[in-house]
């Protein structure tokens, strides 16, 4: 008996819909190269400018060129040094040739260019141009981030430190199309969730700022809460708490261990023992330093470059000093650390953080005000995640013809 449903066959990428074909990007485009300039090269003058980094950073897989325009760099050069097959037109697709991960492989961005406003491929770039009409522009912007389509480029891409990929190998991925209609509807389909998500992200960069506002007005004073009155002290952090760096290094993490435990990444891990037991506040003392702090309240244990700040004395509360932290260690750590091939912070670097302290009461109305609306950020957070997992179920589906839209 045949694993083959009816309505669909087996072809070189799977099973996919009788009606769909396959081609290999080299029959679907031509391929080539971007002109080389560094970021030193670039600036708010000439002509727009796109840098593999650029592509790297993206989290969309599209720039629309008049959109974005202001934010593009840009480098200013006479055209005739560019050869055409790296101005970038309307529905072009754009490769990176290197990436320092396998994931990184696959990125690319669509270009929406329909004014045709000129704009030059750059560095590590390898541009792809249709010489077919088989895609919708649209679907362009899906059809590549499929995982069986990654599967293709992790194949073929090599190096160790630096993973590549040539225009010879791109040319040889295969890619199941289906019918112009069904491309317009999937893409479509999956344009109405991407919207979703890009409500959720500016909702969540305008309540950030909204918090950061707060942090900025609440910490320093400069606003005060109803209630509350009389002046502020400052404070050392040596002065409220202990400081202390963990005994503990990677080899001590295990599989299913019961407890937390925090590496100098400041990923959370399992350990099967624990040296404390209580509230802390816990961050790097090298590398990524200032930039990310953990509160947590229960048992852990933490990595020997991690430093814990605990004990904390009864006038004052860890919350709140976990928010003057977050709102200025990084700048004080940036003016104190050692530096070396990595970044880092000494004890006196932690005991000497200043930071202004109202009252108890007044320190936990605060961070309870920023607390609440951390909790409001983390559930639009977990929503957009969400609709990110329902997006990618869907072109895992939609993509392989697993499902088909009526």
């Amino acid at each position: 008996m045949s694993d083959v449903p009816e309505g669909y066959r087996m072809s070189e990428v799977g099973v996919i819909p009788e009606e769909w074909e396959v081609e290999t990007l080299g029959d679907i485009f031509t391929f080539g190269g971007g002109y080389s300039a560094s970021w030193d090269q670039l600036s708010s003058d000439g002509h727009c400018y796109l840098h593999y980094g650029d592509i790297h950073k993206s989290v969309k897989s599209f720039i629309d060129v008049r959109a974005e325009y202001p934010y593009i760099p840009k480098l200013n050069i006479l055209l005739k040094r560019i050869s055409p097959k790296s101005l970038l037109q309307d529905g072009d697709i754009v490769f990176v040739d290197a990436s320092e991960d396998d994931e990184g492989t696959s990125k690319h961005i669509v270009v929406v260019n329909n004014e045709n406003i000129t704009y030059i491929s750059g560095l590590h770039t390898i541009v792809a141009k249709s010489k077919v009409a088989v895609l919708d522009n649209e679907y362009k912007l899906y059809c590549f981030q499929s995982r069986d389509i990654k599967k293709q480029f992790y194949f073929y891409a090599v190096g160790t430190k630096v993973s590549g990929i040539s225009k010879t190998n791109i040319a040889k991925l295969k890619l199941p199309i289906p019918p112009l209609p069904e491309q317009q509807a999937i893409a479509s389909a999956l344009s109405d969730v991407d919207a979703l998500i890009t409500v959720l992200e500016q909702l969540i960069t305008k309540k950030r700022n909204i918090k950061q506002g707060a942090m900025q007005q609440l910490l320093t004073g400069k606003k005060r809460l109803p209630g509350f009155g009389g002046a502020w002290e400052v404070k050392k952090l040596g002065e409220i708490a202990e400081i202390k760096t963990g005994k503990k290094n990677n080899e001590d993490k295990v599989t299913e261990g019961k407890y937390h435990f925090f590496v100098r990444s400041q990923q959370v891990e399992r350990i099967d023992t624990y040296s404390f037991d209580g509230e802390a506040i816990l961050m790097p003392g090298e590398g990524n330093i200032g930039s990310i702090i953990h509160y947590i309240n229960g048992k852990f244990d933490y990595h020997q470059r991690v430093y814990k700040i605990s004990n904390i004395s009864k006038d004052c509360y860890g919350k709140y000093i976990y928010y003057c932290m977050g709102q200025n260690f990084n700048q004080h750590a940036m003016k104190n650390s050692v530096k070396a091939t990595v970044d880092s912070l000494r004890l006196p670097s932690f005991q000497e953080f200043e930071f202004n302290s109202p009252s108890l009461p007044e320190q936990k109305a605060i961070a309870q005000i920023l607390s609440d609306m951390d909790t409001e950020i983390e559930s639009l957070e977990q929503k957009r995640d969400k609709y990110k997992a329902i997006k990618q179920g869907m072109m895992q589906e939609l993509l392989t013809g697993k499902r088909r839209l009526a």
